[in-house]
């Protein structure tokens, strides 16, 4: 198959618009650099995509950066309308699940005990899987501690998810407080039965809302770093 030959920036920005389109995750510069034989400097190519985002300005698909990268999603006062398109529902998740994620994405890296410590009550398990399994957590390392406990952090596709770039753009913790407060109190999925004076206490814990400030001397895995709704941003 013959190639076009691009001559003007508009016919990289045509290139660029079309592979963005048709991907179905963030995509980072380095790899939108592979669409070309041409090298130019990523300050060349940075002109580009925010050239192509302005194209989009009064569109209702926005050009975004996020964690893992460039994207295009819909503007988010159009979501709504989205929705009624979707067959399914979207998983709701339990206040002790969205208690834990917080915890993470504030304190991050944090021990299953770190988060024992904060919540005040036992973590079950299931809580880590069920954010393990939507991708939005991950073992990033062991702490040098008797029984070295896994260091848990959130991951890229938890601030593309977000829609955004780095932890640095996380919202205010009374935000995330305020989220929780209307959270769905029901079971989440599990991969197994626990036992039930945990679930119990996991499930109706009140929000650890003096518990959970933001520490500057913690590793913040990502921040700063997006396409990224990051991180984050997708990678």
């Amino acid at each position: 198959m013959t190639m076009m030959q691009l001559y003007k920036p508009e016919d990289y920005k045509r290139v660029l618009e079309t592979a963005l389109l048709v991907a179905t995750e963030p995509v980072q510069l380095v790899d939108l650099k592979k669409l070309f034989d041409e090298e130019f400097d990523d300050d060349t190519w940075r002109t580009l995509l925010d050239d192509l985002r302005r194209d989009w300005a009064d569109r209702g698909i926005e050009l975004v950066q996020l964690a893992g990268g460039w994207r295009f999603q819909t503007r988010p006062e159009y979501q709504g309308f989205i929705e009624r398109l979707k067959n399914e529902k979207p998983p709701r998740y339990s206040r002790a699940v969205l208690e834990t994620l917080s915890i993470i994405a504030y304190r991050q890296p944090v021990t299953r005990g770190d988060i024992e410590d904060i919540r005040g009550v036992a973590v079950s398990p299931n809580i880590l899987k069920v954010l393990e399994g939507r991708g939005w957590v991950d073992a990033v390392g062991h702490r040098d501690t008797p029984g070295r406990p896994a260091l848990y952090a959130t991951t890229r596709k938890f601030l593309d998810d977000l829609g955004l770039r780095s932890l640095s753009e996380l919202p205010p913790l009374t935000e995330i407080e305020r989220v929780m407060n209307l959270a769905d109190n029901t079971a989440f999925p599990q991969a197994q039965p626990a036992p039930a004076a945990t679930e119990a206490v996991d499930d109706g814990y009140p929000a650890a809302q003096s518990g959970i400030d933001p520490d500057p001397d913690v590793n913040l895995i990502g921040a700063p770093n997006p396409d990224g709704s990051a991180s984050p941003a997708s990678e």
